[in-house]
């Protein structure tokens, strides 16, 4: 396997090292500082730790962190195996990971924030005349554009199609097509896309799509006037008390000071690094353009700290919400089996709540459940099961609440 050096990627890892310690300590350091595997080191409790830790051997996971609350309050948080095993780092609640799709529950988060602003509503078109978008109108095509709204995107209703390929992970297709000596940016990518025909009318049916969220970070970006990262981090994740939430780089030697290692499985072979430069690479460092996914798939963070704010954006008693119930309403409102939730990838009428994410290197599922209690686990090894992965993740904490719900204690690790 041939590699690469990459001395613009040391350079930024050291700016990035600084900035996260900067922002960390201006915070007083924050939840994943705070809270170690030793306070979740309860007796009674031993048997689940072995199921997990079972569960990861016969899938072949390196490392995982798992944070469970009850209501708004954090009861067990804990960290398995390693998170960086060449080094011999273990896994510790703090230990901050790629989270995939689970960022778009994020990123639906921020377009509620908005709302409430009074800077968009869910019926705002995003392109025509009165578009949020409207400055990429000359590239259209298909007067069906026009008719994409907000929740449209936030539906995965817009009209977008992956059945060619998601644009998302099909950057060396881009460029070789289109004769792109670097990999594009969302704009040139957003300029490249929007000539071709929608796959259906937009809010006719629905296809899931990572592009439709990039459009969401870039319509943040447009109606905040600032990077979509530093809108997020400011007035939505640092609110909820969140100071330790990242857009993830593509290399090892871009990670953050406690981003944990990504694996993927054993028989995994290299592959192309995603800006044709003709390098193998490990797929999950430098295969696809993690950063550019922005708002679709591109956040790291802590189970902790993503415990922390789904407990700001739940509705419940207990720490205040950054947003309103309404808007809580609005995201988790059942329609039908079929249908999107905002942001979480469903929910249903019971009031349980899910959202999935995963790609090469990580795998991550939150649970909510009706009686108050939700379970959030983010792996940094990937499987030869890829998305059907988290199913099985599901059933695991299916198991576990059965087992252990009783069992686990009364407390609030956020304020002890």
């Amino acid at each position: 396997m041939t590699t690469k050096p990459h001395l613009a990627a040391a350079l930024s890892a050291v700016f990035l090292f600084i900035t996260a310690m900067d922002v960390r300590a201006a915070s007083g350091g924050g939840l994943n500082d705070r809270i170690t595997n030793d306070m979740s080191d309860i007796p009674e409790l031993r048997k689940m730790d072995t199921e997990i830790e079972g569960y990861m051997r016969n899938w072949g996971i390196h490392g995982a962190s798992l944070a469970i609350m009850r209501g708004d309050s954090l009861v067990y948080a804990k960290g398995y195996g390693f998170a960086d095993e060449e080094k011999g780092v273990r896994m510790h609640p703090g230990n901050i990971m790629r989270m995939a799709s689970v960022s778009k529950l994020i990123t639906a988060i921020g377009i509620m924030v908005l709302q409430e602003r009074k800077m968009l509503s869910l019926e705002s078109p995003v392109f025509g005349p009165a578009g949020i978008l409207n400055e990429y109108d000359g590239y259209i095509t298909d007067d069906n554009y026009y008719l994409i709204t907000v929740e449209h995107l936030l539906r995965h209703q817009a009209g977008f199609t992956s059945r060619g390929g998601d644009p998302m992970f099909s950057t060396r297709t881009l460029m070789k097509k289109n004769g792109l000596n670097t990999p594009p940016d969302q704009e040139t990518l957003t300029k490249l896309l929007l000539p071709q025909r929608l796959a259906y009318v937009p809010g006719t049916s629905q296809e899931y799509s990572n592009f439709g969220y990039l459009l969401l970070s870039m319509i943040i970006e447009k109606l905040s006037g600032t990077d979509y990262e530093t809108f997020m981090q400011k007035e939505v994740l640092h609110k909820a008390g969140c100071t330790d939430f990242h857009i993830a780089n593509n290399y090892y030697g871009e990670k953050y000071p406690n981003e944990a290692r990504y694996y993927v499985f054993r028989d995994d072979p290299p592959v192309q690094e995603y800006n044709c430069s003709g390098c193998e690479v490990i797929r999950c460092y430098g295969g696809n353009d993690i950063h550019a996914l922005s708002g679709a798939g591109a956040w790291t963070g802590s189970t902790v700290e993503l415990a922390r704010l789904v407990a700001c954006a739940d509705a419940r008693t207990g720490i205040p919400d950054i947003i309103s119930s309404f808007s809580v309403f609005q995201m988790t409102q059942f329609f039908d089996t079929s249908t999107y939730s905002l942001g979480w990838i469903d929910t249903k009428e019971s009031g349980e709540w899910t959202r999935t994410g995963s790609f090469s290197g990580t795998s991550a599922l939150i649970k909510y459940y009706p009686d108050g209690e939700c379970w959030i686990m983010i792996t940094n090894t990937s499987t030869w099961k890829g998305s059907r992965f988290t199913g099985d993740t599901a059933k695991l904490f299916s198991g576990l609440r059965t087992k252990y719900s009783t069992l686990l204690p009364r407390r609030d690790l956020f304020s002890e």
